[in-house]
């Protein structure tokens, strides 16, 4: 089977359905036009920037040039995990920490796929390394940053809770326990759900891909399921740095809530708390 190569007159036609949804927003006063339109431009341009880059990066096979790339996937992933939290940690830390979680499951997974299971040569080479990381990445985000919102909204919403707990004689862990086991669930859940319709309900984008592009389904498969295990594996180890970083955070070595720390509302992320 030939792989199908789509011509820009496709991709022409399938931006009519953009623009249905626009004139449905238009009628029934939805006020989305404008988002659909800046939203779509963004990535019609950010994927073909990136289109160009990694055609630049595929040709020179370097460490450095792949590693100069990856890291700039973590510090733009860092800052989106950073602008979806409602009410983050003052200062740096929201940024920190999420960069730093990124770092890590992206660092482990990443490599342990391009060195145990799928051994390319070299075991840099950016058109491997380079597609596994985002994947990685992109959900490994999802999870920290609803695991991190999850955490830091109910220690401010149950602030006279924990504050009880601590009175009593309880140790931070102890206090912040259901806090960080309910942030952790609930960063896990969207990599669990997706396991549990992955073929069922739905055909996950890169055997969709692979696919399309000729490879036996029974092929697609298994790359499918060693990269749903690596997500999986990933999200973990993101989410349970990323939320136990920021309970450590939220109180200290005398066993007292600092929510201090907690960026205020409409301060740009500025606190006092030391």
């Amino acid at each position: 089977m030939s792989f199908i190569t789509l011509s820009y007159a496709d991709l022409v036609l399938a931006s009519l359905l953009l623009l249905f949804a626009g004139a449905l927003s238009v009628v029934l006063g939805l006020g989305l036009e404008r988002n659909l339109a800046v939203a779509a431009a963004r990535m019609v341009v950010q994927l073909t920037l990136v289109g160009l880059v990694l055609k630049t990066l595929f040709a020179l096979v370097s460490p450095w040039w792949t590693g100069t790339a990856a890291l700039a996937m973590v510090l733009f992933a860092g800052r989106e995990v950073m602008a979806r939290q409602k009410r983050g940690l003052g200062g740096a830390w929201t940024y920190g920490l999420g960069t730093a979680s990124l770092m890590l499951a992206g660092t482990v997974i990443t490599g342990l796929a391009l060195t145990t299971q799928i051994r390319p040569d070299p075991w840099f080479d950016p058109r491997y390394a380079l597609p596994i990381l985002g994947m990685v990445l992109g959900n490994t985000m999802n999870g920290v940053s609803i695991g991190l919102d999850r955490l830091l909204t109910a220690a401010a919403r149950e602030r006279a809770a924990i504050e009880a707990r601590l009175a009593l004689g309880h140790d931070r862990r102890r206090a912040l326990s259901h806090l960080v086991r309910d942030a952790c669930r609930a960063g896990m859940m969207h990599i669990v759900n997706a396991m549990s319709a992955a073929g069922l309900v739905s055909l996950p984008g890169m055997m969709t891909g692979q696919i399309l592009a000729g490879v036996a389904p029974v092929e697609a498969v298994k790359y499918q399921i060693l990269i749903m295990f690596l997500l999986a594996g990933a999200t973990g180890i993101g989410v349970l740095a990323a939320v136990f970083a920021a309970a450590w955070r939220l109180t200290d070595d005398r066993h007292r809530l600092r929510l201090d720390r907690l960026a205020q509302a409409g301060d740009g992320g500025k606190t006092t708390g030391m």
